[in-house]
């Protein structure tokens, strides 16, 4: 983490150790640009672990902000519900696109069901040659000794191929796919400042694509592409009348399979920057890639958070929940969690049980993709390892500003062959 006296003074943003416990807002999207998010998070759970916040952009809401009560609520969708919003902000009324994670019950079980053959392991075995294939062919485009950006050109690459393999997408306007991604995630909702219009505007193009695809796709045969199979469906074969909703699981799988990855992919050359003996421990002993993996995605948590509505009152943490409410589970702070993950925020490769973090969520929404980004993320150090000596970050990372996703625009690297 950085120092954060002398960085809240460069970036005119208070101290969370000397402001009034009640006015800690940790949804400012500031906070995530410039990295200073974590210092917030360790006072709330220290002090105030079930926070309310009543004063903000996007109205009150409930910071859930350790390991163990965030799983208690991710566990309990009788009580906190997905319905209809899953990020801090509330979604414009006039602009409502339903999604399978935003669901409750039956539908959403039903729906995610339809679209899960296509990251089955069955399905990741048989596409794993390919992806390593395509991983070797990108590292092997990159310069050795200049400087470029890393996410541009290899983690949007490499997820974008993997998303075009997903959803079976013309490979040509693969460049369509991160495009859209970023213009979901791209949201005064989040703590962006946008012009929501165009946005909309953007997604009703992603829309008319992909209608066309579907067509294609329910006219022949069934595949295991995402819309064959929603296509196919017997729950989902009629969305198609229903834009609105296919726009709605559009932009989650394309999200689901785009930012998660693209943004652990960027966050591991940065993590072994910070802590360059953990390179030469992955360099030792490559049979840690596969622990390696996990430990990035705990460090990285490519999501900061999720939003549940509570349906009822219920006591959490010794705080009154009311029916109603907004509770936000910040899995950025839960995976910092001292009194669950010792010394969290050290990176360590060899980390005791490293797949217990919270960045794929617990209970009936847990990331369905979860073994496709531990696939590509595996493979890409795999074949690093067999390439360069050393991965060096030449400039500071420059991160997005927002609060939901916890994403790169520039890694500036240099590549030093083996």
């Amino acid at each position: 983490m950085p120092d954060t006296a002398s960085a809240v003074e460069a970036h005119n943003i208070a101290d969370p150790w000397t402001l009034p416990l009640d006015a800690l807002d940790v949804a400012r999207a500031d906070l995530f640009e410039h990295n200073l998010h974590g210092e917030y998070f360790r006072r709330l759970r220290q002090e105030d672990p079930v926070h309310f916040h009543k004063d903000s952009e996007f109205g009150p809401y409930w910071s859930v902000t350790k390991f163990n009560d965030i799983v208690a609520v991710d566990s309990n969708h009788e009580v906190f519900s997905s319905h209809r919003d899953i990020v801090i902000g509330d979604a414009p009324p006039d602009f409502n696109t339903p999604m399978f994670i935003a669901m409750d019950g039956g539908k959403h079980r039903a729906q995610r069901k339809t679209v899960s053959p296509a990251v089955a392991p069955k399905q990741l075995s048989e596409v794993e040659a390919l992806i390593r294939q395509r991983v070797g062919k990108v590292l092997d485009s990159l310069p050795i000794g200049e400087t470029f950006n890393w996410v541009d050109h290899v983690s949007i690459e490499l997820t974008t191929q993997m998303l075009a393999t997903l959803f079976d997408f013309p490979f040509e306007d693969r460049h369509l796919l991160p495009f859209w991604s970023d213009v979901t995630t791209n949201s005064s909702t989040v703590g962006m400042d946008v012009d929501m219009e165009e946005r909309e505007r953007q997604l009703g193009e992603c829309l008319g694509y992909f209608s066309e695809l579907w067509k294609q796709r329910a006219a022949a045969e069934p595949k295991f592409d995402f819309i064959s199979l929603l296509a196919h469906g017997e729950n989902t074969k009629d969305m198609i009348n229903n834009p609105m909703e296919l726009l709605g699981n559009l932009m989650l799988l394309i999200v689901g399979g785009n930012d998660t990855t693209r943004n652990s992919m960027s966050g591991g050359v940065v993590a072994f920057n910070q802590f360059p003996e953990e390179w030469q421990k992955l360099r030792a002993n490559p049979e840690l890639v596969p622990n390696a993996v996990s430990e990035i995605i705990r460090y990285q948590t490519p999501l900061g958070h999720m939003r549940r509505n509570a349906l009822e009152d219920i006591e959490l943490g010794g705080k009154l929940i009311r029916k109603g409410d907004k509770v936000v589970m910040w899995y950025v702070s839960g995976n910092r969690d001292e009194t669950v993950i010792d010394e969290p925020d050290v990176f360590k490769i060899d980390r005791d049980r490293a797949r217990q973090h919270l960045s794929f969520g617990f209970g009936v929404h847990r990331c369905m993709g979860n073994r496709v980004a531990e696939m590509q993320i595996r493979i890409l150090w795999e074949e690093i390892l067999t390439r360069f000596s050393r991965i060096e970050m030449v400039g500071a990372p420059t991160r997005t500003g927002s609060n939901f996703v916890m994403g790169f625009k520039d890694v500036p690297v240099k590549l030093h062959a083996l």
